[in-house]
């Protein structure tokens, strides 16, 4: 959302950095504040981001809003607490009668067409219950435990970009959930575009792109290539939703 900060983290990413290094030189704001102006290249970034001081990679906030992801994801990201704020659309608060919609998993996409009317005619029963319970005098927040966890979902989450990668580098791993995967590799691609030096394959991919896998004996045994990008890893491993399906 705010594609600004992108660059922000960037900038104030460099100048803490050397700020570190040229403190003796600075002898007034004027000083500071040439020196939060120098100009720098995206080698200095990309440096920069790969060493192991993730504290000046966390002077700056980057807001993301997806829209349609189910709720089961909302409970699985939602995990990620340090340096990370999440805001969604509520069950107390709204009502999804006759307003429901749902995710449906990358697996029943690709499956034949009747598991998918299977599935979704199951996901409307759930939310017609939660119609009809509501309809008796029970709260928007009581009939919520009703709706399933395909629901659609609204979820803003702001975080600094050492947490962003984080979150990318373990949610993008093919031990996740599809869905998981899916959102977040959509979110790399997006802050890839941005700012490629900073969120780098070597920097944000999953752990067989930076080095080993560390899943142990629950590894997937199917790496990813050191240095493919985001939406390369969509197209390969989901060409049903990078074709228009839904995920």
């Amino acid at each position: 959302m705010n594609c600004t900060a992108i660059k922000e983290a960037e900038k104030n990413m460099v100048f803490v950095a050397r700020l570190t290094q040229r403190g003796h030189r600075i002898k007034s704001m004027e000083d500071l504040l040439s020196l939060y102006e120098k100009d720098y290249t995206s080698e200095t970034v990309k440096k920069i981001g790969a060493l192991p001081h993730p504290t000046v990679q966390k002077f700056s906030v980057i807001t993301i809003a997806v829209v349609g992801a189910s709720r089961r994801f909302l409970a699985q990201i939602t995990r990620h607490q340090n340096e990370t704020k999440f805001m969604s659309a509520s069950l107390q608060y709204s009502n999804y009668s006759g307003h429901a919609d749902f995710v449906v998993p990358y697996e029943m996409l690709t499956a034949d067409k009747w598991v998918r009317e299977f599935y979704l005619k199951k996901c409307k029963a759930a939310m017609e219950n939660y119609t009809d319970i509501g309809a008796c005098g029970i709260s928007k927040d009581a009939a919520g435990y009703l709706a399933p966890h395909s629901l659609r979902n609204v979820l803003v989450i702001s975080a600094t970009p050492y947490q962003w990668k984080h979150m990318i580098g373990q949610r993008v791993c093919r031990r996740n959930t599809d869905e998981t995967r899916f959102v977040m590799l959509k979110i790399w691609a997006d802050l890839y575009a941005l700012s490629p030096e900073l969120f780098s394959p070597e920097l944000t991919g999953s752990f067989c792109q930076r080095g080993n896998c560390k899943e142990g004996a629950m590894s997937c045994q199917n790496p990813v290539s050191k240095n493919i990008l985001p939406l390369e890893i969509l197209r390969l491993d989901y060409p049903a939703a990078m074709k228009g399906g839904t995920n």
